[in-house]
C-alpha cells in the first residue's frame, strides 16, 4: 500500500499507458494529478509539446523528470536545469543486444542472401565466422556491454569507441579508444556495430568516408537510431561492393517507405526497429520506474540519469 504521506507522482498525458501506474505504486509512491505531484512520469515517447505545456503550467513543484526511452532525442529542447531528468537508458540493453548479435550473424553467415535465394547451391560461396572476427562497436553504454557480454565467447579482437576513453572498459580484452581514432578502427574490421546515441555529433557519422575506410569484407549493423547513417551512401556502399552488407534494425527516414532501394539489396536486412518490442519493454521498464520511485522516496540517486549538457 503507498503512503499518502510519501512521494506523489503524476502519469501524464493520461489515458496513455495506463499499466504504469502499478510499477509507480509499487515503489512506494501515490499517484495523483499532476498539480499536486512533486514528480512526473511522462508516458508518450513522441509528445515534446505536450510535456512542454506540461511543465510550463506545472514546473515549479516537480522536481523529478522520468522519461520512458532510452532515445529521448524528441525531448532535448525541453531538458532543464530546474529538475533532475532520468530515461530509460540501460532498461533495454538486454534485447536489443541480442537483435545486434542475431543481425550479426545473420550478415556475417550470408543469411540475408541465401534466404532471398530461389534455387540450392550446392557450395556457399559467402560468409565470415564471427569467430576471432576483427569487431568494431561505437558506443559504450549498456547496449554495448551487454552485447559484448554476449559474443565473449566467440573471442573477437574488439575495439570500442565512445567519447570518453577514459574509464574502465565496458568488457575486459577490449581496447578503447576515442572518437578521433574512429577512421583509423574501422579499416580491416569484419564488423562495425552502431549502438550510441544519437546527437547533433553522431548524426551522419557512417557516411561515404567511413564506409570507404571499412572496406569490402565488413558488415555494418545498426541497432541505434537511423540518423547516424547517411542512408543514400549506405545505399551505394552496398551497391558498388564498398561493405559486404547491412543489418538495420533502424533506418532514416523511419519506416522505411515502400519502394525503397534498401528493401530490394541483397546484402541488406532490414528489421522494423523491434530490437525491443511492448512485449519486451513492459516488464523492463516496469522495474525500472519501481526502482527509481524507491530510490527517489529513499532520497538515493537514480537510475539512467539524463546528462541535460549532452542531451542523453
Amino acid at each position: 500500500m503507498t503512503d499518502p504521506t510519501g512521494p506523489r507522482l503524476a502519469i501524464e498525458p493520461e489515458g496513455i499507458r495506463g499499466w504504469l501506474r502499478g510499477p509507480v505504486e509499487a515503489g512506494g509512491a501515490t499517484v495523483v494529478p499532476v498539480d499536486e505531484a512533486d514528480a512526473l512520469l511522462w508516458a508518450a515517447p513522441d509528445d515534446p509539446d505536450g510535456l512542454r505545456r506540461v511543465l510550463e503550467d506545472h514546473g515549479d513543484h516537480l522536481r523529478w523528470v522520468q522519461l520512458p526511452w532510452a532515445g529521448i532525442e524528441p525531448y532535448v529542447d525541453v531538458l532543464d536545469r530546474d529538475r533532475t531528468w532520468t530515461c530509460g537508458k540501460g532498461v533495454y540493453a538486454e534485447p536489443v543486444a541480442e537483435m545486434a548479435l542475431a543481425l550479426s550473424l545473420a550478415g556475417l553467415r550470408g543469411l540475408d542472401r541465401y534466404a532471398r535465394a530461389t534455387t540450392w547451391r550446392e557450395h556457399g560461396t559467402i560468409g565470415t565466422n564471427l569467430h576471432r572476427a576483427r569487431l568494431v562497436v561505437l558506443g559504450g553504454g549498456g547496449i554495448t556491454r551487454s552485447f559484448l557480454r554476449m559474443v565473449a565467447p566467440f573471442e573477437c579482437r574488439t575495439t570500442v569507441v565512445r567519447r570518453r576513453p577514459d574509464g574502465p572498459p565496458p568488457a575486459p580484452g577490449v581496447d578503447v579508444i576515442g572518437d578521433d581514432g574512429l577512421h583509423d578502427a574501422v579499416v580491416d574490421a569484419d564488423l562495425v556495430v552502431l549502438a550510441l546515441a544519437l546527437t547533433p555529433a553522431t548524426t551522419g557519422i557512417v557516411d561515404a568516408a567511413l564506409l570507404e575506410r571499412m572496406g569490402p569484407r565488413c558488415h555494418l549493423v545498426n541497432v541505434a537510431r537511423g540518423g547516424h547513417v547517411v542512408t543514400d551512401d549506405l545505399v551505394a556502399a552496398l551497391r558498388d561492393g564498398t561493405i559486404a552488407g547491412a543489418g538495420l534494425d533502424v533506418t532514416d527516414p523511419e519506416p522505411l517507405p515502400d519502394g525503397h532501394p534498401l528493401w530490394t539489396l541483397p546484402n541488406c536486412t532490414i528489421t522494423p526497429h523491434v530490437g525491443n518490442t511492448p512485449e519486451m519493454a513492459v516488464p523492463l521498464l516496469s522495474a525500472r520506474i519501481t526502482e527509481n520511485v524507491r530510490r527517489w522516496a529513499a532520497g538515493e540517486p537514480l537510475v539512467g540519469l539524463v546528462d541535460v549538457d549532452l542531451g542523453y
